[in-house]
């Protein structure tokens, strides 16, 4: 992997500050939100300005504060433009005209995410918003804010980042219009995108424009994002990808998938290869074959925004090239044509370092919302103040998640000792702490400090997932360091108790039972949420996740500790309906299972496809991107439509009266009316009791106030053979992957 500089050591010279506008030494208490609180300062202008379509929490679970912090850090004064009214450009003047650029995020979660549901229906509250307040931020933020920063100061740089610009960096298929739209930087009207965690780049883009170098001419920094008229630049090799590799009569053609290009012996005659053109004609093309020693400074060229918006084969094509780009260590740039501008991805950023990542949560947060919010609740604040993440990024490479897009698959850990410095600033800190850390986790609960074994071939590695479709024998598995944090933690004076509420990789898990009786004895509070997401092979295999049988070996250790430890717990399984490659007979094997182990789901979860995501673009495609793309490569069904997507979100909340006649109507279809009755192998009485049945599932109810999305009804855990399909009962139980 490159090297990459400290970001520690980054802070901005002392003579490139001007000398009208005296240095400040010591951190501000918050980033000043206010003219007056600038002023209170000593400050007359702000460096930087961020704009963002979250409250803000000085918190370092928020990107806003994180980024602000570490530019503070590097000796910049920070401003905070927080939910401005996005209706005028009045708002984004609140704070002035920054010196160096605006950066824009439309905060924690994606804009049109965080107001629609998966069946676009409109949310009620904001977990974002003081008092859980919805309406403060419009949809597609990171565009609207940009277009009012450009109407307000018409001159000054805009950067946009965050969960927004990362996942929509490149030509990307949007649920909510049902439409593959341009990328968000050119939308945005932006000089720079910076995707994934972006301190290592911002830190970058701020020391050189303070040297004095104009926006337009930073082109080489990791994990960003820009246009320009004339791609390759000087020096570059450009591999076409913008088509679908067909065998020719001469030479085989460059494989765009290939872990490593083939070598070529200096002077070597350009491969060639044949292919159809859209009239039928055949054309020979000829393609230098890129050297190893090349590949850094080789750009693929993806299928243009015009070609992937007309064919969604190519869009398939595009993604798969795009996620196996992805490895800091091997990563190739990026450039795919929009009109007449090429849109150029520079490789993604160099992970942290242990000693970076302490730096970054050492930094001086108050870990609360910044005063102007007075006693106003901010629901996602209540639910991680009392949290600590102790690492970043998943190897999972689950294709509905899009985590590994923006956090990346190596694994990022603090120190031991870092995290107990928090968990102790926690306790003197924080208000209304009570002894209790709610969570030591990160996007997954046990990924803590493993990696691969070699340096050398995770730098290579091009593989998508490091567990799946079974752990990778290259991957270090072992959970002592995880073990040994949390036994340091929970002997700390005045911690009383410290739960795991991040989502336990339970394949990863039982490799170490060690790691099973531990959270199973100590770090439980009663049930413990983990994520099958479904027991059929065919959507599995399509999510990139493993089988039941890892589920149930991880429930008999997890079962046979809790019962050591004289506990009642229980496993609280989450679940998705409506994922490309999910048909009704693996929905109803689903709802079989869940009856048969007695859990009701309270909240369902539908597939809802997000930017960038691989899962995505099996939705819009109909392919699957996990191979190899060709007009005639696999195809992938795909539950489309409001009434199927109801019908199968409906399947995993049989219990429901209200889903008995969509569930009635759906089993005589299928074939299978033995399993409507009131016995206990059938799924839904024939009986309707009065005032039920009358909307279906998917339609807004009132909130039960339940906090799990799976309630167990205390009915034994044994897979229901009886019940099962007549596929199921003849394969039995799946298998683990």
């Amino acid at each position: 992997m490159l090297p990459a500089p400290d970001l520690r050591s980054l802070r901005i010279p002392d003579h490139l500050w001007p000398g009208a506008v005296p240095r400040r030494g010591a951190a501000a208490p918050f980033l000043p939100v206010s003219r007056s609180e600038m002023f209170a300062l000593g400050w007359v202008q702000c460096d930087v300005i961020i704009v963002t379509g979250d409250a803000y929490v000085d918190h370092p679970s928020f990107g806003m504060a994180i980024i602000g912090r570490v530019l503070e850090a590097q000796g910049l004064r920070v401003g905070i433009i927080s939910q401005p009214d996005w209706r005028s450009a009045e708002a984004f003047r609140a704070l002035g005209r920054p010196r160096l650029f605006f950066g824009v995020t439309a905060g924690n979660m994606d804009s049109m995410v965080n107001r629609y549901t998966a069946d676009k229906r409109i949310r009620s509250d904001d977990a974002y918003t003081a008092g859980g307040e919805a309406g403060r931020r419009p949809d597609r933020s990171v565009i609207v804010y940009a277009q009012r920063i450009r109407e307000a100061y018409r001159d000054v740089p805009v950067v946009i980042g965050g969960i927004e610009a990362s996942l929509r960096r490149i030509a990307h298929f949007d649920y909510w219009s049902e439409k593959v739209r341009r990328s968000v930087l050119l939308d945005a009207k932006a000089d720079l995108l910076v995707y994934g965690n972006g301190e290592r780049a911002i830190c970058e883009i701020a020391r050189r424009m303070a040297a004095g170098e104009r926006i337009e001419n930073i082109r080489d920094v990791r994990g960003t994002v820009f246009t320009t008229q004339r791609a390759p630049h000087d020096g570059w090799i450009e591999i076409d990808s913008t088509h679908l590799e067909a065998p020719g009569p001469l030479a085989p053609p460059v494989d765009p998938y290939a872990t490593s290009p083939a070598p070529a012996p200096d002077g070597a005659v350009p491969a060639a290869a044949a292919v159809m053109d859209p009239r039928g004609t055949q054309v020979v093309r000829f393609m230098r074959r890129v050297r190893n020693s090349e590949r850094e400074r080789s750009v693929i060229r993806l299928p243009s925004y015009e070609q992937v918006t007309t064919d969604p084969v190519l869009y398939a094509h595009a993604s798969r090239i795009l996620h196996l780009e992805s490895n800091p260590g091997n990563a190739r740039a990026l450039v795919q044509r929009h009109g007449s501008q090429d849109l150029w991805l520079n490789p993604p950023p160099i992970p942290l370092t242990t000693a970076e990542m302490d730096w970054v949560y050492d930094l001086p947060f108050q870990r609360r919302p910044h005063p102007s919010y007075g006693s106003a609740e901010i629901p996602a604040y209540k639910m991680i103040r009392f949290s600590v993440a102790i690492q970043r990024g998943c190897f999972g490479g689950c294709t509905f998640c899009s985590i590994t897009e923006h956090e990346g698959r190596i694994i990022q850990s603090r120190s031991e000792a870092s995290v107990l410095r928090e968990i102790e600033q926690i306790r003197d800190t924080v208000p209304g702490f009570t002894g209790v850390i709610s969570d030591l986790g990160g996007p997954t609960a046990n990924m803590y400090r493993l990696a691969c074994k070699s340096r050398e071939i995770e730098s290579a590695c091009r593989r998508p997932s490091c567990v799946f479709p079974g752990i990778c024998p290259n991957l270090n598995t072992d959970h002592a360091p995880l073990i040994e944090l949390y036994r340091k933690a929970r002997t700390l004076p005045g911690i009383k108790k410290i739960l795991i509420a991040s989502g336990v990789r339970y394949d990863l898990a039982v490799e170490s039972p060690e790691y099973v009786r531990e959270l199973a004895q100590h770090h439980v509070g009663g049930y413990l949420k983990i994520a099958p997401e479904h027991i059929a092979e065919g959507p599995l295999s399509k999510m990139m996740k493993p089988g039941v049988g890892s589920y149930y070996r991880f429930k008999e250790l997890f079962d046979r500790y809790s019962k050591q430890a004289g506990k009642e717990q229980y496993l609280i399984p989450y679940f998705i309906a409506a994922h490309p490659g999910t048909t009704d007979q693996d929905m109803l094997e689903l709802a079989l299972w869940l009856k048969g182990n007695g859990y009701r789901a309270d909240q369902v979860q539908a597939f809802l496809p997000s930017p960038m995501a691989t899962a995505t673009a099996m939705y819009h495609s109909g392919k699957n991107p996990l191979r190899r793309i060709t007009r005639n490569s696999e195809t992938v069904g795909i539950p489309r439509g409001l009434r199927v997507r109801r019908l199968h979100k409906a399947f995993l909340r049989y219990h429901d009266p209200n889903n008995w006649p969509i569930l009635r109507e759906a089993l005589q279809r299928m074939g299978r009316a033995d399993l409507i009755g009131s016995g206990k192998h059938q799924l839904v009485p024939a009986y309707q009791p009065r005032g039920t049945g009358q909307h279906g599932e998917g339609q807004r109810r009132p909130a039960t106030g339940r906090p799990f999305r799976t309630q167990h009804t205390g009915l034994p855990h044994t897979p229901p053979v009886p019940a099962q399909s007549a596929r199921s009962r003849a394969k039995g139980p799946p298998r683990g992957r």
